[in-house]
This record gives C-alpha cells, structure tokens and sequence, in this order.
C-alpha cells in the first residue's frame, strides 16, 4: 500500500485527501484529465471522462502518462480494468482523422471497423460522400463541423488534420518595447499554433489578450475577435493597440453601437445573435473578409447560434480563450468539435507560485436568517425560495462590516439583483454599474476605480466578464447565478491581477445557511476547490 492522497475507485472516481502532505501534487498530477465533481471541506470527489482524456490527449498527455499519475498517488492499488479502459479510451482519439487530399477532404481511419461503424450511423451517413477505399471517404467540406459533432457523439472523435486558409494577409507584430510574452503565455500560443485550432485555458489576469495577440502575430492575417460585451470591446482595443503594431484605423468595433468592419473586427456575441425575422442578420459579418483567425473570448458563454456558424467555419483557425471549460450548459463537448480541444491549461496556483497573480484568501461567511425570513422562505414557491434567501436584508450588515474591516482597500461588492443592488449602493454610499449604465458612464465609473478616485463599487454580473480592474483587492459577492461554476471564475479573476504591493486579495461570499443559497455556494466551491484554493467558511458573529 502507497500513502497517497489518492482513492481511484472502479467506477472512474477519484476521491482527494485534501489534508493530505501530497494532495497539491496529487492535484496537479490528474487536473489535465480528470473534472472535479464535489469538494467538501476533507475528501475532493474527481472524475474521469471520455472527453476529459480526450483533451488530455489533444494536448499531448498520452495514456502512460495517466496511468501513472494514478499509480503513483493512488493509497491502494488501481483497478486493472480501469487502467485497460482509460488506454482503450484515449485509444479511441486520432483513430479516424481528416485530412486534405489536393482538394478533397477524406476522413480516414487507421482501423477500418472504426470506419464501417460510424459510416452506418443514421446521422452521419448523409455527412460523407463517396467511398474511395476500406480506409477513406470523402467528406463534404461544408458538413466537417457537423461531422466532428456527430463523431464525438458515437464515441470516435476525429484528428482533425485537414488544415487552414491562410486568410487574407495582414501585418501583425508584438510591439515588445519593454515587456515580452511570459513564459505560459508564449507556450500557450506556441500550443495553440502547434495544433492550429483550439482552446486555452487561462485565469483571469494572466494575460489572455496577450495570448490572442500572440497568436494573431503568429497569423498575420485578417482576424475577427469575438467578445462578450462593449465594455470588454473597448479593452481588446486598447490592449491590442498598446501591446501590437497594430493602429487606430486597422482596428474596428462591430457591435450595438457601431458596425466598423477592418481588418482586425472586433465584435460582441450579442450583435452576432440578435435575432431578426427568425433570421441573423449580423451573422454575415463572418463572411465579410477572408478572415485568416477568429479568436472566441471566453468561450465557455459561446451563445448557440454562435456554435451553428462556427460549424462552417471550420477551414478558418480558431482560437478560444477561457479560465474554465465548465459550461453551464454542458456543451463542454461543442467546444472541443467546432473550437477545437484544449491546447494549453495552466493551473492557477501554478501562476499565482510563480508571482504573476495574487495570491487569494476564500473565506465563505454563513448568516442566519431572522424567523419572519425563515417562514416567508419555507412557504415560498421552489423557484421564489433562491432570491428571497439571496437577497435577505441579514446580509447588509455584514457587507458593511467586511467593507469596514477593508477600509481604504480597492473593493467590490457583487450580486445578482438590482433591488439589492440599489439598497447595497446606498447603504455603502457606493456607485453602482448595472447593464443599465450607459457605456461611458460605466467606462467612466471603472477609469475612476482603477486610477484609485474611488474605492468602493457595487456592480451587478456585468463585470464578471473581461474588464480589468488590476488594483481590486477585495471582492464581496451576495447573490449569485444558481452556483454557477463559471461565474465564480470570473469574480475570483477580477481580483487575481498581482498588486503593485504584493498583498493577497479577500474574496468573500454571503450565504444564507439552511437555504438553496448554501447549496449553491457548495456548487460554486467547486471552483475554488478545482484550482487549488482552501476556503475558510466561518459564522457572520466571528467577523
């Protein structure tokens, strides 16, 4: 018997000893595979999937490599078959592979059973085209996204080695005056660029701009960039004009308020989705330009209409940017056919060891409800029962006590609700930003944060995407997305950026015990658990 932190069971779960003196390495050892599913506060429950080998072996991580991680941190010994059926699985990738022959696309197998079953699947048939040997069939070229979809579904996914257009050609340099690529970000776009197509996983704070500039340095050709907001539009324009040869003119923004189409477009999911006549109108900005790279901002909030074009662009490079595969949605195994699998995953605390993000302290503070508030909520209906809890009036005080404590600190206080909101803003005599700021005042609001002017915001879920606040050192979260996993990436990265000072940054969350507010809390954990960080839950009375 090995005194591992490890427990690797039959059934492709993988229990964590959190206190255990080999827990971060055993951690580090199976994040490139395995997805965290529970993490209470002394046993971490992992899983691993199909999809998670697969991007393990996209990435360059091969079965022996898997197997060991397992045997070396595992306490007792790992199930044979589990072992078997890990190299069987990781197996499976790369067996079918498209490639281009002159101009044909051909999808072809290395075993030629692989290739009769998948050519009698009812939805991929119709897919293919003419078969030209036991080994090869033609593929249609508009249908490659669609086929990708539909094989990783069966359980096949296909190597995609068709390649790229160039695109149309545009100068792109780094403009390194004074600074360089760290050494992550340059393996990130060296990974990205190895494999042609595909997703980094970044924290928020690390540089993922930089990482997209990189890989359009790499591209020199016409690039259209996809963003979450107006707000985050702006900020790739400013980063890429400061850090890139790129001017003023080359650069255009394509979203609600205006529509410039340049050689570097810079556009917002929104616009892109907007739905008119049940049809896209915007959707035709795709073809506007032969477009050499298309870089997805966090990609983990892909919108579905998104995915339905992507499909046909599959001869275009793509880059997705993220600081976390988990979609709420569960089309993690979209991002991986259409994007492309994940090329580059850096461990948080791998930078933060490093000194290019802050360190961060976690603490869960857990308030009690008043008796008036626990009747309302048990007689409340199921989907009433998450506000009335999040939004209980018990969490003021506290808010104002943890902003008291953190007096003269860089601090945002985050939530879900407006009416909260408000009530929060003029309790801490705070601004507010909520999707109603106007773009300038809200831009305005954020210049003032960053420059020091003011200490203090509230701000609804608009500033869990792409804006950069690197001074933020506190961050008081009250309400949030039904524990959403994704979201507490996002709130945890506003504060990550390393601090002129070198302090740790606080992350606090308000939780209402006893109530659906404490089960999300658990959920969102996860996270926090994911990437290394301890979380202290302590009782609103101890503050």
């Amino acid at each position: 018997m090995n005194d591992g932190a490890l427990i690797v069971q039959s059934d492709k779960t993988l229990l964590l000893e959190v206190d255990h003196v080999g827990a971060a390495d055993a951690r580090r050892a199976i994040a490139p595979f395995a997805e965290l599913e529970r993490a209470p506060e002394h046993i971490h429950t992992y899983r691993v999937t199909p999809l998670g080998l697969w991007n393990a072996r996209a990435a360059g991580h091969d079965a022996e490599q898997v197997v060991d991680a397992l045997v070396t941190h595992s306490r007792y010994p790992v199930p044979q078959a589990l072992l078997v059926d890990i190299a069987d699985t990781m197996d499976r990738y790369g067996r079918l592979v498209l490639e281009k022959d002159g101009e044909q696309l051909l999808l072809r197998a290395t075993d030629r059973a692989v290739l009769t079953e998948v050519m009698r699947h009812k939805k991929i048939k119709p897919l293919l085209g003419e078969q030209l040997s036991p080994d090869e069939v033609v593929v249609h070229p508009s249908e490659r996204g669609s086929l990708k979809q539909e094989l990783l579904k069966v359980g096949w996914p296909a190597d995609d080695r068709a390649g790229y257009v160039d695109g149309e050609a545009h100068p792109i340099e780094l403009d390194q005056d004074g600074w360089s690529l760290r050494p992550y970000q340059q393996q990130a776009v060296d990974g990205f660029w190895d494999g042609g197509s595909g997703v980094i996983v970044l924290p928020c704070g690390a540089g993922k701009t930089l990482v997209g500039a990189g890989a359009m340095a790499e591209a020199k050709a016409t690039t259209l960039v996809l963003v979450t907001n107006t707000v985050s539009a702006r900020q790739w324009k400013e980063e890429l004009l400061a850090r890139t040869t790129l001017t003023e003119d080359e650069i255009g923004e394509y979203s609600g308020a205006r529509k410039e189409i340049r050689p570097v477009t810079i556009a917002t999911y929104q616009v892109l989705t907007l739905k008119r006549k049940g049809a896209y109108p915007h959707l035709d900005l795709l073809d506007a330009r032969d477009w050499g790279l298309i870089v997805y901002d966090e990609v983990h909030l892909l919108p579905a209409p998104i995915f339905r074009m992507t499909a046909d662009l599959q001869a275009r490079r793509r880059l997705g940017l993220t600081a976390t595969l988990v979609r709420e949605d569960g089309r993690e195994a979209d991002v991986f056919s259409l994007i492309g699998p994940k090329r580059f995953d850096a461990p948080w605390k791998d930078i933060e060891s490093q000194g290019y993000i802050a360190p961060a302290d976690c603490v869960e503070v857990r308030v009690a409800l008043t008796e008036s508030e626990r009747m309302a909520y048990a007689t409340a209906e199921a989907e009433d029962r998450y506000r009335l809890a999040a939004c209980s009036p018990v969490k003021l005080d506290v808010v104002q006590r943890v902003v008291d404590q953190h007096e003269g600190e860089q601090t945002l206080v985050i939530g879900q609700y407006l009416d909260q909101l408000h009530e929060l803003s003029e309790r801490l005599g705070a601004d507010l930003i909520t999707g109603e700021t106007p773009v300038k005042a809200r831009q305005a609001l954020f210049a003032d944060f960053r420059e020091g002017r003011t200490n203090l915001l509230v701000v609804s879920k608009v500033a869990n995407f792409s804006v950069d606040l690197p001074e933020a050192t506190v961050a008081i979260q009250v309400s949030g997305t039904f524990g959403s996993r994704q979201e507490e990436a996002q709130r945890l990265g506003r504060l990550l950026r390393p601090k002129g000072d070198g302090r740790a940054a606080h992350f606090y969350t308000v939780v209402a015990r006893d109530t659906v507010d404490s089960e999300f809390a658990a959920h969102r954990q996860r996270f926090l658990a994911e990437q290394g960080y301890a979380y202290r839950i302590i009782d609103s009375s101890d503050l």
